[in-house]
């Protein structure tokens, strides 16, 4: 199927353009649309076809492929598979979306990204380097434009990943995808500009931090600032949640 699309309308589904393509994709592998060994559209037609960013169809097609549902070939492509459904793990929206469920997933990404962070410091080249620049550069972009940086944020931490020469440390961070940004799994929005804007100031802040330990070669360094970063998330969350939890009482 390479260089032209399945005929897809574009997504309307703003608040979700990640889950809403991976139905799309999924709905057409079922009914046999798209059958096993057939190559998906490539990224371009997708983005083309589905009216979406190019990191809304990695994060969709790294989905599929936590599903079981499609493989890659480096280079080539990607394929619906043989065997789907044989992921071996992988996170619904119902396991991702509330206050307590976010807290857990950034609770495992404190024993992933923690590590990763100090590999990638020992092992950073300067493609990686440069893919964590670019990376800072889109969320710096996304907080001018008034946007809430989430696709932006995704793309630092899967560099930093992809940064550790380790490709199962990127293929975990595929699987949790869209829901290893809180944020954007929960869809929340701040209760003023001001107090948006101080937030994104912050996580980019400590962006800043984990980027330039990892340019240093400064593996401890990497590490203490991601923790940092995380756990700065997680006690925020937790706010929301006893907040939550004291309204309703």
């Amino acid at each position: 199927m390479s260089g032209r699309g399945i005929g897809m309308a574009p997504l309307r589904s703003p608040a979700n353009l990640t889950g809403a393509l991976v139905h799309r994709l999924a709905e057409e592998i079922r009914s046999g649309r798209l059958p096993p060994g057939a190559r998906l559209p490539t990224e371009q037609d997708l983005m083309r076809e589905a009216g979406v960013s190019r990191t809304v169809v990695r994060e969709a097609v790294a989905a599929l492929r936590a599903e079981g549902l499609v493989f890659t070939r480096q280079g080539v492509g990607a394929f619906v598979s043989d065997r789907p459904g044989e992921g071996i793990f992988r996170l619904t929206p119902s396991e991702a979306e509330g206050l307590q469920q976010v807290i857990q997933v950034l609770e495992l990404r404190l024993a992933l990204e923690v590590e990763a962070a100090a590999l990638a410091a020992m092992r950073r080249d300067e493609a990686s380097l440069a893919a964590i620049r670019e990376a800072e550069a889109a969320f710096d972009a996304a907080m001018a434009s008034g946007s809430d940086g989430a696709e932006a944020d995704f793309a630092l931490h899967r560099a930093i990943f992809a940064a550790t020469a380790n490709p199962h440390f990127l293929r975990l961070l595929e699987v949790l995808g869209r829901h290893a940004i809180p944020r954007r799994a929960l869809g929340l929005v701040e209760r003023s500009d001001a107090e948006r804007r101080a937030y994104l100031e912050q996580v980019r802040r400590e962006h800043r931090q984990v980027a330039e330990a990892i340019a240093a070669g400064d593996s401890a360094g990497a590490r203490d600032a991601m923790r940092g970063h995380l756990e700065a998330a997680r006690e925020r969350y937790r706010r929301l949640a006893a907040q939550a939890g004291a309204g309703a009482a």
